[in-house]
């Protein structure tokens, strides 16, 4: 086996199965008829090379199998609210749902691949491809529906439901500042994302027009990580920097947050309000419960199954894409017991 994945071509392919790249090619699209025989050949002979084929190969002609395809990126439960929106909404019209996941790269790469050659699914739903995008879009453009589902700021040329990040940092401010607090600290998402700049943007826009500049001294690096922000808390406290508030770019991040301060005899929210973000089912059980910025999970999987569906369908209504409002959601990390 050679397991060239990308590096392997129809050439490849029609040598291994003893027929003409022509016939390669008809197999991928379905096109004409073939023999049984020789349709088997070429799949036996793509899945032994590993070929991925190109979205040119893949070809325009699909027919219907009422699947749909979701990639994401692991089966963690992060994820859970939205494959249950997916499911819930492609069972209700009749489709159902084939997963896989992007933790293997070059190896998820091809798996997808043959999954799209053998036109397992009539549309793919995808989460964060993390190093695939090119691939995706080449397989878009080829004419398999496609729609994103991203809170990252990727913006492809193809079809994506997103949330509004930067007004849920806003949401954030102006709860903050409403309940008195003026020396905010920070914990940033990985700064490559865009979600990660966004929701820091309209964090700090709203502190500035309230008079107030965040200092980058109060802006620290969480990386959406529970240990690393409880240690990043810590460090900030030790270097002397004060705050009253914290606002978290995620719910595990805010939960780290309020480790520190626990470990550091602080009362939340009395010394130090939290805020975090995406409403995940964990803030309802961290001690006090966690005010967050809900990131509506559900409704995204369900815009973004609707979405497709429609491409799918050919529906002249089919939007380009769907934006879904962020929204607050107070509970006792900044709400103390006896006021409203």
């Amino acid at each position: 086996m050679r397991g060239g994945g990308m590096g392997v071509t129809i050439a490849d392919v029609a040598s291994r199965a003893g027929v003409s790249k022509t016939t390669v090619s008809r197999v991928l699209n379905g096109k004409g008829e073939i023999n049984e025989n020789t349709v088997l050949k070429v799949r036996k002979a793509i899945s032994e090379l590993g070929y991925v084929p190109s979205a040119g190969a893949v070809g325009l002609a699909r027919g219907t199998t009422q699947m749909i395809g979701m990639l994401v990126p692991d089966m963690a439960w992060a994820w859970a609210g939205i494959v249950q929106a997916v499911v819930e909404t492609l069972e209700a019209e009749g489709f159902g749902l084939r997963m896989l996941t992007w933790n293997r790269g070059e190896e998820s790469l091809r798996r997808l691949g043959l999954q799209v050659a053998a036109k397992s699914f009539d549309g793919l739903l995808v989460i964060e491809p993390e190093g695939a995008m090119g691939y995706i879009t080449e397989l878009h453009e080829a004419g398999l529906p496609v729609v994103l589902i991203d809170d990252r700021f990727q913006r492809p040329g193809f079809p994506y439901v997103a949330t509004t990040n930067r007004e849920g940092g806003a949401q954030a401010a102006r709860h903050l500042l409403e309940i008195g607090r003026r020396r905010p600290l920070v914990v940033t998402g990985p700064e490559a994302f865009g979600c990660t700049r966004e929701r820091l943007d309209g964090f700090v826009d709203v502190y500035a027009e309230a008079g107030i500049e965040i200092g980058q001294h109060s802006i620290i690096p969480g990386d959406f990580d529970f240990e690393r922000c409880r240690s990043a808390v810590a460090r900030a406290r030790a270097d002397g920097v004060e705050f009253d508030s914290v606002f978290a770019h995620n719910d595990p991040s805010a939960a780290g947050v309020l480790a520190a301060l626990h470990e550091a005899g602080l009362w939340v929210p009395q010394d130090v309000a939290v805020v975090g973000f995406d409403d995940l089912e964990m803030a309802s059980y961290t001690y006090p419960a966690l005010t967050t910025i809900r990131q509506p999970m559900r409704e995204m999987g369900e815009a973004a199954a609707r979405l497709l569906l429609d491409h799918v369908r050919g529906s002249p209504k089919a939007a380009p894409s769907c934006i879904v409002p962020t929204s607050l959601v107070i509970r006792g990390s900044t709400l103390q017991p006896g006021l409203n």
